[in-house]
């Protein structure tokens, strides 16, 4: 395939690399060039294990992960224009030492050392869903197989209150860390190998399809009529050419960026799940900055957010028309009612109780 031509347009419609951070390592630390002032006599003391607002005239140094790679990728971009943001708000107030390419370790990882007080990372780009294995409940409706109409519905509950309380459900619960801001890389859509392409469930039967190791994915598999195969994505690839799996499934510059249609010339755009994103900040950092400067990582968020609903529509786009010159067979579902109803169980089950009248909202907004 040209594979060349796909990184060419991957490359095309990234903005150019920022300046690479400090190369830090470790927590948020503070430092000044000149003498802390004196703090006022009548200033509280900060609670046990709280750190201590910075002064206005202190450098803030936040460690900032990402497992996947920096260029060419929409999580990569998003990453890179907060940390631009944060940095021009603050006037080099705040730096952010951004750490791709799973350098800090995997989202698991991170997130036990973020949320148990241990590891070294402040802040961190994460599945939108993933805080669901520490707790919180509205999260996991985010993960529900076609629950998001297109990407207008997915933005509207990004920018609603309601999506702020998705936000807050971390914090709220005590988890040690706050959500930022959402982002998004595009609808997840089946891939696979060339004698087995899919165009209805009934396609599905009796192929073994890859999926993350996650309840809702395997039961989304498994409703469909396939059977879902626990191979790690660095295997996708070799998998689907020897024959161990018959497809998988990936967003579609992902798809593109992985060489998969090499081995999976067979894309469907059924888009059964949109690859929410959330970042997060841990409280200890959070507390460690004044008023002021949480304004500006508020306000830095909110740019990196609509940035990366620019960035992602565009880069879909680009690669899905690349994908179509190459040959690819791109087979596009317009209709998704039998999709819907072979994975409405899988709604009926977690979108359950309480939650019921949340995911009521969220699918409302899809008007």
């Amino acid at each position: 395939m040209k594979k060349k031509l796909i990184s060419a347009v991957l490359c095309a419609v990234m903005t150019a690399s920022l300046v690479a951070g400090c190369g830090l390592s470790g927590g948020s630390s503070a430092s000044s060039s000149a003498p802390a002032a004196e703090p006022a006599a009548e200033a509280e003391a900060p609670a046990e294990g709280e750190a201590a607002p910075a002064a206005s005239g202190d450098v803030i140094k936040l460690t900032m992960a990402e497992v996947n790679p920096l260029e060419n990728t929409v999580c990569g971009a998003m990453d890179l224009k907060f940390k631009e943001e944060v940095e021009r708000l603050s006037g080099g107030q705040i730096e952010i030492d951004l750490n791709g390419g799973g350098t800090l370790g995997v989202e698991a990882d991170i997130l036990d050392g973020m949320i148990g007080g241990t590891g070294t990372v402040d802040i961190c780009r994460i599945s939108a869903f993933a805080l669901t294995s520490y707790g919180t409940k509205k999260s996991v409706l985010l993960s529900l197989p076609y629950t998001f109409a297109d990407r207008n519905h997915y933005w509207n509950f990004a920018n609603s209150e309601l999506g702020q309380e998705f936000l807050n459900e971390s914090e709220e619960l005590g988890l040690g860390v706050k959500g930022l801001y959402f982002g998004e890389e595009g609808f997840r859509h089946f891939f696979t190998v060339a004698d087995k392409p899919i165009a209805s469930p009934a396609d599905m039967k009796g192929m073994k399809i890859r999926v993350s190791n996650d309840p809702i994915m395997t039961k989304m598999v498994q409703s469909l009529g396939a059977t879902p195969s626990p191979v790690s994505m660095s295997e996708i690839y070799t998998s689907m050419q020897n024959g161990t799996i018959d497809g998988a499934e990936q967003p579609t510059v992902n798809y593109a960026g992985n060489s998969f249609q090499e081995v999976g010339p067979n894309l469907t755009l059924d888009g059964h799940t949109l690859g929410a994103m959330m970042t997060i900040i841990t409280d200890k950092a959070w507390n460690s900055l004044n008023e002021e400067q949480q304004g500006w990582i508020l306000e830095a968020g909110k740019t990196a957010s609509d940035y990366c609903r620019e960035v992602s529509e565009q880069k879909e786009k680009e690669v899905l028309e690349q994908l179509k010159a190459d040959g690819i067979n791109v087979i596009d579902i317009t209709d998704k009612t039998e999709w819907q109803a072979a994975c409405k169980p899988i709604a009926d089950e977690y979108a359950a109780g309480d939650l019921a009248e949340v995911y009521q909202q969220l699918l409302d907004l899809a008007k």
